[in-house]
C-alpha cells in the first residue's frame, strides 16, 4: 500500500521493527507531530507475541492507520528484514482492518542515534530510547507527505 491509503486525519502509529525491541511512535489526531510512544520487548524469532502486542498498541492509541519501517538494504533491495516488515504490515492490516503502509527506514535509526548523541544521552539511555525515536523519525516523514495531501 502507498501513503495515499492512509486517512489524512486521526492518529497514525509508526513502527520500527527490531528483532528484540520494537519502537512505537504515535501522531496527534491532526497528523502534525510524531511523538515517541513506547518500546516493546519481544522474544527473538517469535512474531506472534510481537503481532499481538502491536495489535494491542494500535487499539490503545486509537490509530486510524499504521506505518511500518521497511529496512531495505543500502542498494535498495529487500532482504529478510524487509520481508518480515512486509508480513507484519499485511498481518496488522488484516487484524485491525486499517491501512498499513511500508516506508523506507534506511536512515531513521541513524538519525535517531544522532539526535540522542546531540542530547548527550548515555549508551544505556540511547539503547532504551533509539527504537521509539526511530519510529518517530519514520512517522514524521509520512506526516510531512500527509500534509501535502490535505485540502488547502
Amino acid at each position: 500500500m502507498s501513503d495515499d491509503t492512509l486517512p489524512v486525519t486521526g492518529r497514525l502509529l509508526g513502527i520500527d521493527l527490531g528483532e528484540v525491541r520494537i519502537g512505537i511512535a504515535v501522531s496527534d489526531p491532526g497528523q502534525v507531530v510524531a511523538s515517541p510512544a513506547e518500546t516493546l520487548h519481544v522474544p527473538r524469532d517469535q512474531d506472534e507475541p510481537a503481532l499481538d502486542a502491536l495489535a494491542d498498541a494500535i487499539a490503545r492509541h486509537e490509530a486510524v492507520g499504521v506505518v511500518v519501517g521497511n529496512p531495505r538494504r543500502l542498494d535498495g533491495r529487500e532482504g529478510a528484514a524487509a520481508a518480515r516488515a512486509r508480513r507484519f504490515a499485511d498481518e496488522l492490516s488484516r487484524r485491525s482492518g486499517l491501512p498499513a503502509v511500508l516506508v523506507d527506514e534506511r536512515f531513521s535509526t541513524v538519525e535517531a542515534e544522532r539526535i540522542l548523541l546531540d542530547d548527550d544521552r548515555s549508551r544505556a539511555e540511547r539503547r532504551e530510547t533509539v527504537d521509539r525515536l526511530a519510529a518517530s523519525v519514520l512517522l514524521q516523514t509520512v506526516l510531512e507527505r500527509q500534509r501535502r495531501r490535505r485540502p488547502a
